[in-house]
């Protein structure tokens, strides 16, 4: 049965094209409305740090008009106060239009404005303008790749900062735990000589580390603010001083040390600081990766792999093998680190979109970056508390493995040379003997120097830099 609604489930708004019905509980207007109308694509929405950022934004625009004055105190008050509670998370649900939309984000920006007017206006008990007083000295081109610095700066500092390093301190404990553990190391999948636990982690601790590096040198990057360059970077419309007061504003408000863009055509006609921020989630996203799967190696088994540990039993593995447990959480990972190298594509794709004076894809760039920001920061924790802070380790099966390894006969290299020492490995390998035995068979070396040359702790010391 189809449900017709009353009109007064309705309310008729104006814009420059003509009147609109909007639902009457709705507190967004006209132009939001046909977006709403013209986009029902995805059904995913702005991500709530944008919505933050555009609510930041107007609240420090009434600040800076104010100060310019452009706008009277009790409507920049309203204005500023509705913004915040923009910002705060208040209002989300007022906030649905679809990241597929103009290029531009017109939609999304008049839907900020035209939510943060009502609001201001019904407070005030006088109309307030979306686009004359909310908007005022701004533009949409300059408005949302403001935006997008403003949220993943904010991201990235409140969030996944932090989050990498609580995974780089929960690497290093364990790393400082586990100093006098040896065993096999690998590559290309292949036994190779022997290295500790701690050395192990400590190359993971070293990625986590470079990769908050450059996280911080992209930053720099991103923390300069478009907005001012208003509609072709010309700044028509806007105060001369608009865009530097808006930035020094929302740095005070938010300590993180926004400034005003030296050259608006750039910010405006590019977005290549958000390509460089997701290039170095890309490059975060495969550091985790490359841990995530160790962990996966190093838990494989119990009994037909290489069961050096054994991650935390977090859930049951299958529907069908009883007792079976999965690396859940390494698993997770590694397909948020998918998901960030594919938002990276995205945004690589979207960022040659600068056509002229504006990029125009601007909402799915603000969309992925968000998302990659988001993922990562969560993923990270979780692999440092259920992963990294639990494991065990099978000392027993790390053992054996060494006493069994035939590379451990390149210590001799230096004494034997490398055509013995080939020897002795095959030796090993076919008749499945420890080295060492092979080595006494097969050279004049005594047993103490064998045990001495041999030692894989001492091993792990070789040239190692203090």
């Amino acid at each position: 049965m189809t449900v017709v609604k009353a009109m007064s489930d309705y309310r008729i708004e104006k814009d420059s094209m003509g009147e609109v019905r909007v639902p009457t509980s709705a507190l967004y207007g006209a132009q939001t409305q046909r977006a709403l109308d013209n986009f029902p694509i995805s059904g995913l929405p702005m991500p709530r740090a944008i919505i933050r950022a555009l609510g930041l934004i107007k609240a420090a625009s009434a600040q800076a008009n104010l100060a310019l004055g452009l706008l009277d105190g009790s409507m920049a008050e309203a204005i500023h106060n509705a913004a915040l509670e923009v910002a705060d998370g208040e209002h989300d649900a007022q906030f649905p239009v679809d990241i597929f939309q103009t290029g531009s984000g017109t939609s999304s920006n008049m839907n900020a404005n035209e939510v943060i007017a009502r609001l201001a206006g019904s407070r005030l008990g006088a109309p307030v303008h979306a686009n004359d007083h909310v908007n005022m000295g701004q533009s949409s081109n300059d408005v949302i790749p403001t935006a997008i610095h403003v949220a993943g700066s904010l991201q990235v500092t409140e969030g996944l900062l932090p989050a990498l390093a609580h995974l780089e301190a929960a690497i290093t404990r364990r790393a400082e735990e586990l100093q006098s553990v040896v065993k096999t190391g690998r590559t290309h999948l292949m036994d190779a000589m022997p290295v500790t636990l701690a050395q192990e982690l400590g190359g993971w601790a070293a990625q986590i580390r470079l990769g908050r590096d450059r996280l911080g040198a992209a930053l720099e990057r991103l923390r300069a603010l478009p907005l001012g360059g208003s509609a072709v970077g010309t700044g028509i419309n806007a105060h001369p001083e608009f865009g530097a007061r808006v930035a020094a504003i929302l740095a005070e408000q938010t300590g993180v040390p926004f400034v005003s863009k030296d050259n608006f055509f750039e910010g405006l006609s590019s977005q290549d600081a958000a390509v460089e921020m997701s290039g170095q989630l890309k490059t975060v996203a495969v550091s985790l990766m490359k841990i995530a799967n160790d962990l996966r190696w190093m838990n494989s088994g119990p009994l037909a792999g290489l069961a050096e540990i054994a991650l935390p039993d977090l859930q049951p593995g299958s529907s069908i093998m009883p007792g079976k447990v999965n690396p859940v959480i390494p698993e997770a990972t590694c397909m948020v680190c998918a998901q960030v190298i594919g938002n990276d594509v995205t945004i690589t794709v979207a960022g040659q979109s600068g056509n002229f004076q504006l990029n125009v894809m601007l909402p799915v760039i603000a969309y992925s970056l968000c998302q990659s920001i988001e993922l990562l920061a969560a993923s990270a924790r979780l692999l440092a508390d259920k992963a990294i802070a639990g494991f065990s380790v099978n000392h027993a099966q790390l053992n054996e493995a060494l006493k069994r390894n035939p590379i451990l006969v390149t210590a001799l290299n230096a004494v034997i040379g490398y055509e013995k020492g080939a020897q002795i490995a095959k030796q090993a390998y076919k008749d499945g003997r420890a080295v060492r035995e092979v080595a006494r068979e097969l050279t004049d070396l005594s047993e103490e120097d064998l045990a001495r040359l041999l030692d894989p702790a001492q091993l792990t010391q070789a040239g190692v830099r203090k």
